[in-house]
């Protein structure tokens, strides 16, 4: 059962739009890098508009939230929390595009060996989010739910790290790759790591509203 009622239930109900908004923009990203690793260039090309379009309607509704929010939603000393949390939501929308960008536009040599180690990264950052999504709608319902979501987003996150870790060493060793594009999937590989940092920089901030809402 929701814990508010009026405005503040507005705010969540965009709020659960602007989490599937993200949750697109990164599965849209996701099937742009399996398409590049496949070597479909032309439908990774594609898929990079979609995963603009879908950052497009996540900003915009991150605006829509903030206005709301300044309109009278929650209490003055609660509203900057909530800001800053659709923010950092906003981030991990942002960290995607941006890794989608210098792929499609510096269009590296695919390493052949690595492709399952690429989409493992890619996929691991997915979950992290996915987990934050998850902890972000328990705050309606139940902060305690909310804090064990965000505490698992975190460990989460450490096994994308370690993903990201594993893959860059290869990428570096690896024999098939000229300097430049070691370079160019060593940016990649950090942008993928960034969504699930960003995602567990929401999740600090879920902790931060659910601590404070129980008292």
């Amino acid at each position: 059962m929701p814990i508010f009622g009026g405005k503040e239930n507005n705010v969540f109900e965009v709020l659960d739009n602007h989490l599937d908004a993200v949750e697109k923009t990164l599965t849209k990203f996701k099937e742009l890098v399996e398409a590049y690793v496949d070597e479909e260039f032309e439908k990774a090309e594609k898929k990079v508009k979609e995963v603009e379009n879908f950052e497009r309607e996540a900003d915009s509704l991150r605006r829509g939230i903030e206005s709301m929010l300044y309109a009278g939603a929650f209490l003055p000393t609660n509203r900057g929390d909530y800001a800053r949390l659709v923010e950092l939501i906003d981030n991990v929308a942002d960290a995607a595009e941006s890794a989608s960008h210098v792929l499609i536009l510096a269009k590296p040599k695919v390493p052949k060996s690595l492709k399952d180690e690429i989409l493992k990264t890619v996929g691991a950052a997915l979950k992290t989010y996915l987990e934050l999504k998850k902890s972000v709608i328990a705050l309606d319902e139940d902060v305690d739910e909310a804090l064990e979501y965000a505490k698992s987003t975190e460990k989460l996150e450490e096994i994308s790290d370690e993903c990201e870790r594993d893959l860059l060493g290869k990428i570096f060793e690896s024999e098939e790759l000229s300097t430049y594009a070691k370079l160019i999937w060593n940016q990649i590989v950090t942008k993928i790591g960034d969504i699930s940092d960003r995602a567990e920089d929401a999740s600090d901030q879920v902790m931060l509203i659910a601590i404070k809402r129980r008292g």
